[in-house]
């Protein structure tokens, strides 16, 4: 009782009394992972090798097969065939794979080279992680050549393997780069007459995030946790419930040995291995400090299945009744696995994954912008009803629709305050001036019924008027962070050449990370965050929705961050009154992120709009001169440290 009666006259002091601080969520900036724009194969998951097990089909993208980004090669006088099977596969689930007939190996060899994503990138010194699954088919062992080559065909390195096994056996081997490219591409050649089955062809940085075994690719990933997110939901958007009910995203078919995962078409056109699955969603949550956000389909297929790409399309199909009862456990289940023992059923499948610990699993999403029909209702409540009863500890987030009003808004509100969800799901693409214009958005929410997630939101563009725009609204957000809950920018990564959606928070490219000057503005507000919100700090000279502010507090530190945010083409005069701050320390750092309004780091190096931060003397009470098209920043810090 006195540690605790101790923080409490801590916390009076630094704020010089509790009456003008407000109580906001801890979790209130976080990120948003779909699969959109190749963010994942070809982008955050690390693997280099594309349609690494031969399961691309045209249902995925147009001209698309079991052979695309591969070609069948032949060295010094080297013959034979090659074949694409399913009769005798690695697993069930993944049943294509190549047979390699070699008549005559020659002086070099036959076989297989995959050009990558775009290329495969590989930097001089480097060890490369080289695996595959081979089946000897004929008698004699066969050995394999794998080398790395230049697009001018220049040998880059090289090892080998060799069959010794008439089952299906992994072999791996790791090369080491001798030169650098950003163009490679990898061979595999067998050097022996013979017949062989081929399988799961892959290649691995050895320096991924973390060095984490089927990891992610660091650079990127890295980018990602400089933002400092709360909480990371994925793995969609529209990919979760999918374009028909056999194309839904279902979390079991994404975890175990990656040869045994389900792949399928994305609903963006193309391809998704699940490489990239629940395991390590959660894993690169816990690595960069976040906490999960799994969604799963509320047993309804998207409105827009079937190339209805519209509001209200006529798409949506859901899970059978009778299958439904099979559906909600699966959802049960995902929980276990999370947060279950070691001795629970879903708890052994984690540990074995290797991690026994719980993933403290907090929040789950059901259903992403889904159409409010009685399908979709009928559903969402059975699954709804079953995760509230066996695990009342875990918050479920709702879904109202692509919008942020019109019939399925409000349709979806109604439901949710029926069924008393605890936080549902806006989503809102808008023009800046929105953003600006709606920044009292929240103050009449009512306090008392279903929280809210802002799970995905943008305005149309990568310019500093979009980001301050954002900016400006994310103030709001704050000030309204006891109601709204949780809130995403969207989309967060897309590849150069491969986008279906823009703007994006972070582009790419093979060899280098681009963000945007919105990912400066969502990074600034995530690391000078709070769980208080005070009031009766800041006083401008004039009220005007071009000029936006808030004060919050982290109790953790006892730091002060006042954000100030300028959208006139001239500069702003405030009055700060600190005074009642106890305990701070005579500095404070002052960041700036200013620019002219057009002005966009998209795609360019070096970055046109980057923030700056100084430290400065701190007075008490002050005026303050806000430069115009400008997010400013300070952080007074206290030298009052809670304890525990």
């Amino acid at each position: 009782m006195k540690t605790k009666f101790r923080l409490i006259v801590l916390l009076f002091i630094a704020l010089g009394g509790m009456a003008q601080a407000k109580k906001i969520s801890p979790d209130l900036f976080g990120i948003f992972f779909e699969d959109i724009n190749y963010a994942a194969d070809g982008g955050l998951y690390a693997e280099m090798i594309q349609n690494r097990s031969f399961e691309y089909n045209p249902s995925d993208h147009y001209g698309w097969n079991a052979f695309t980004a591969w070609d069948y090669i032949t060295k010094g006088y080297a013959y034979g065939t090659v074949s694409i099977e399913t009769n005798q596969p690695v697993h069930k689930n993944n049943p294509h794979y190549v047979i390699l007939n070699i008549e005559d190996a020659g002086s070099e060899g036959i076989g297989l080279r995959n050009t990558g994503f775009d290329g495969i990138v590989v930097k001089a010194g480097e060890h490369y992680n080289f695996s595959v699954f081979l089946r000897q088919l004929s008698e004699n062992q066969i050995p394999f050549s794998i080398k790395l080559f230049d697009k001018k065909g220049k040998l880059l390195g090289e090892s080998t393997v060799t069959t010794n096994s008439h089952d299906w056996k992994k072999y791996e081997t790791t090369i080491t780069a001798t030169e650098s490219s950003d163009s490679a591409n990898l061979v595999l050649l067998a050097t022996a007459k013979g017949k062989v089955a081929i399988d799961m062809v892959s290649l691995f940085p050895e320096k991924t995030f973390k060095n984490r075994q089927n990891g992610l690719r660091a650079d990127l990933a890295q980018t990602i946790a400089d933002l400092h997110p709360k909480f990371i939901r994925f793995p969609g958007g529209c990919l979760v419930h999918g374009d028909g009910i056999g194309n839904m995203y279902r979390w079991e078919n994404t975890i175990g040995p990656v040869e045994q995962r389900v792949e399928q078409k994305d609903i963006w056109g193309y391809h998704q291995t699940a490489g990239l699955g629940y395991f390590e969603y959660f894993q690169f949550c816990e690595d960069i400090g976040a906490k999960p956000l799994p969604v799963l389909p509320a047993g309804v297929s998207c409105q827009n299945s079937g190339g209805t790409w519209r509001i209200g399309g006529t798409g949506q199909k859901g899970i059978p009744e009778a299958e439904m009862p099979a559906y909600i456990q699966e959802v049960l289940d995902l929980i276990e696995w999370a947060n279950g023992p070691v001795t629970s059923t879903w708890g052994a499948k984690r540990a074995a994954a290797g991690h026994p610990d719980s993933f403290h699993l907090q929040y789950i999403g059901i259903g992403n912008e889904d159409k409010q029909t009685p399908e979709f209702r009928e559903r969402f409540k059975q699954i709804y009803e079953a995760v509230k009863a066996k695990h009342p500890e875990i918050t479920v987030i709702g879904t109202v629709g692509p919008a942020p009003g019109g019939e399925d808004f409000e349709l979806g509100w109604k439901f949710a305050r029926q069924l008393q969800v605890p936080i549902v799901d806006e989503h809102y693409y808008m023009k800046p001036e929105w953003f600006i214009a709606n920044q009292h958005r929240y103050d009449t929410y009512d306090r008392k019924g279903p929280k809210v997630y802002v799970g995905e939101y943008a305005s149309h563009g990568s310019t500093l008027y979009n980001a301050l725009s954002e900016a400006a609204y994310m103030t709001s957000l704050e000030r309204n962070g006891d109601v709204v809950q949780l809130s995403s920018y969207a989309p967060l990564l897309a590849k150069k050449g491969h986008t279906q959606w823009n703007p994006d928070l972070i582009y790419f490219s093979n060899t280098a990370v681009f963000p945007t000057v919105n990912y400066y503005v969502q990074k600034l507000f995530a690391t000078n965050s709070g769980d208080q919100y005070i009031d009766h700090i800041i006083h401008p000279e004039k009220n005007d929705s071009l000029f936006a502010y808030s004060v919050v507090r982290e109790t953790k530190s006892g730091d002060i961050c006042l954000k100030f945010v300028n959208i006139n083409n001239k500069p702003e005069n405030v009055k700060i009154d600190i005074s009642k701050f106890k305990g701070l320390k005579s500095t404070m750092d002052y960041t700036i992120l200013t620019g002219k309004p057009n002005d966009q780091d998209r795609m360019e190096s070096p970055a046109i709009v980057i923030p700056h931060t100084n430290t400065l003397k701190l007075n008490t009470a002050s005026k303050l001169l806000i430069p115009p098209y400008s997010l400013v920043i300070l952080r007074l810090k206290s030298s009052l440290k809670s304890k525990k």
